[in-house]
């Protein structure tokens, strides 16, 4: 039996597919289709989950989307009526759009059905943040656990809590729109002069270079008292969001900024903004889950949804509130509620009991040496061909020991917005001009964004604090004397102000044969320690395949490509 798990078709659209055992495979159609902007049935997708299983559409049992497109109308509707009186004009034309984004859902369904050709039922959609929790909770190794999702809007409601026990979820409430941090975050991120529901990311580590003089601020926009649930304050928001959400006035006022759709900001104003907007939004939900533990009892927490991507607000969850084990998987976004659809179909659907843990990220696209080969050779690439994995190790520590920077394309694709470990650049955090070098010459991004690093889980508590979701670096580590004896807070850029890390924790189960080059890294650097950043091209999703790994590492200042056994460097 197998269930074909679907996002909802709006962004970051992922497939994937459960079999008896496992799930068999998962994958974004952005990063098969070269762009971080899709929407629609991820046709692509589907396919790679299918042949990767060798079945057709005959062998789906059920097609789960995480997404019903009726009640997030009729609830978004409803909340027109209710703002139709204060805003009529923008309040009809925010119901005529409406109307035509459920014309083009209800299309795709329809197509859907006609693609998997089999009973009315097969295909079916599923409460989008009861998928987010599922795919928190059966992610997770907890047989119990609060579960908390937020993101934007899902289904026309913001967040979800619930109580999963061994297979089953129990909805305890759900947040209803528009009191949305996570689109609060994105409208900070427009005000900052970054692309909105892009570039939040910027937000979040750009709030590690300012000071949160705002945060006052922002607390009395984002709650009503301290430890209740999130509840957006209506004077810092203009009255026409029944179809959107966007800062009044007042903000700019209080801010100090001029009024205007895009001040102009100096660089710390805007640092101070973010780092206002980072604290607020992590007191509010720190003491908000403190009040949901103490009423619940739970000891453990699951936590899913776009706001959650953020491992600033995760590290703060973490050390700020009282659960004993907090958990975050790799796809916690959007792409994620495949993987939830799936789950929730197969255990409380169908009844049947957990499988396990997610064992590791890796469940996209895999190619083979000969596949690789056959792409070089179209390229007219110039490589070198290494008979064994200690060789190519051998020939990625040479590389990394003369400060180049190496694209480490491996295996299988991650799933999810990171890399760890198998679409990766990597490069010696010692080499001169490191970080300088990845920035201006590959990356092209802001200095202040921090590079990752990587360490094998044996030697981690010699150098970092960090939880167990730092396997797929869904938190932030904290460094110890030994980190900071090799690393200068104050000139190497790895390590914040406030002693955080970007950090993935490798272990020799997830993923054997990067665990393999950080031991033995090792043996020859001061520590068996590599910085570890994704593998693309500016404004590009993570490469995919082998073209997309040349063409990248032609297009930009990349020194060394180790594809499966080859070697191609740049004379």
């Amino acid at each position: 039996m197998h269930i074909l798990g679907l996002s909802a078709m709006g962004h970051d659209v992922t497939a994937a597919l459960m079999g008896e055992q496992d799930v068999v495979a998962a994958t974004e159609e952005g990063k098969l289709a070269r762009t971080r902007y899709f929407s629609g049935i991820p046709e692509a997708a589907i396919r790679f989950c299918l042949d990767r299983a060798g079945i057709g559409w005959g062998e789906i049992e059920r097609v789960a989307v995480a997404f019903q497109p009726g009640r997030a109308w009729s609830r978004q509707a409803l909340l027109r009526a209710r703002r139709a009186p204060l805003s009529p004009i923008s309040s009809g034309y925010y119901l005529n759009d409406a109307f035509g984004g459920l014309g083009r859902e209800m299309n795709n369904f329809r197509i859907l059905r006609s693609m998997a050709r089999g009973p009315a039922g097969r295909v079916v959609g599923l409460d989008h943040h009861l998928c987010h929790a599922a795919s928190a909770f059966y992610a997770s190794p907890f047989d119990q656990a609060l579960i908390v999702t937020m993101d934007e809007q899902g289904d026309g409601r913001v967040g979800f809590v619930g109580l999963g026990q061994d297979q089953c979820i129990r909805a305890h409430r759900y947040l209803a729109f528009p009191h949305s941090l996570a689109r609060v975050y994105t409208q900070a991120t427009k005000l900052l002069g970054f692309r909105p529901r892009s570039d939040e990311h910027k937000t979040q580590w750009m709030s590690l270079v300012g000071d949160p003089v705002f945060s006052d601020l922002f607390l009395a926009m984002l709650r009503r008292a301290p430890g209740g649930e999130p509840h957006l304050n209506s004077n810092f928001f203009k009255r026409d969001f029944a179809g959107n959400l966007s800062f009044s006035a007042e903000l700019n006022r209080r801010l100090g900024i001029p009024v205007s759709p895009e001040p102009q900001l100096d660089e710390q104003m805007r640092a101070n903004i973010a780092a206002s907007l980072q604290q607020a939004c992590s007191t509010v939900v720190t003491e908000w889950l403190e009040s949901l533990r103490k009423e619940t009892k739970a000891s453990s927490l699951c936590l899913a949804g776009g706001l959650f991507l953020n491992p600033l607000l995760v590290a703060a969850v973490e050390a700020r509130t009282g659960f004993q084990n907090v958990f975050v998987q790799p796809a916690a976004g959007n792409e994620g509620t495949s993987l939830g659809a799936a789950w929730l179909t197969w255990h409380q659907t169908l009844g049947r009991p957990r499988i396990g843990p997610m064992s590791n990220p890796y469940l996209g696209p895999a190619y083979s040496n000969e596949e690789i080969k056959q792409v070089l050779d179209n390229c007219k690439a110039t490589y070198r061909w290494c008979d064994s994995e200690d060789r190519k190790i051998d020939e990625a520590i040479r590389l990394l020991q003369a400060g180049k920077i190496v694209a480490w394309y491996q295996g299988a694709a991650e799933l999810g917005p990171r890399a760890l470990g198998n679409r990766s650049l990597l490069a010696s955090p010692w080499a001169a001009y490191v970080q300088e070098n990845l920035n201006d010459y590959v990356k092209h991004r802001e200095s202040y964004r921090p590079f990752a690093l990587a360490v094998p889980k044996e030697d981690c508590d010699a150098y970092f604090e960090c939880s167990d979701n730092g396997r797929f670096m869904t938190t932030m580590a904290t460094a110890k004397s030994k980190a900071r004896e090799l690393f200068d807070p104050s000139v190497s850029g790895f390590i914040s102000k406030e002693g955080l890390v970007r950090l993935q924790v490798v272990t020799s189960e997830d993923n054997p044969l990067f665990w393999k080059l950080l031991k033995r890294t090792g043996e020859k650097a001061p520590a068996p320690i590599l910085v570890n950043t994704s593998f693309n091209l500016f404004g590009e999703p993570l490469v995919i395949t082998p073209r997309d790994a040349v063409r990248s590492f032609y297009c930009s200042g990349t020194d060394a490509l180790l594809a499966g056994n080859f070697v191609l460097t740049k004379r």
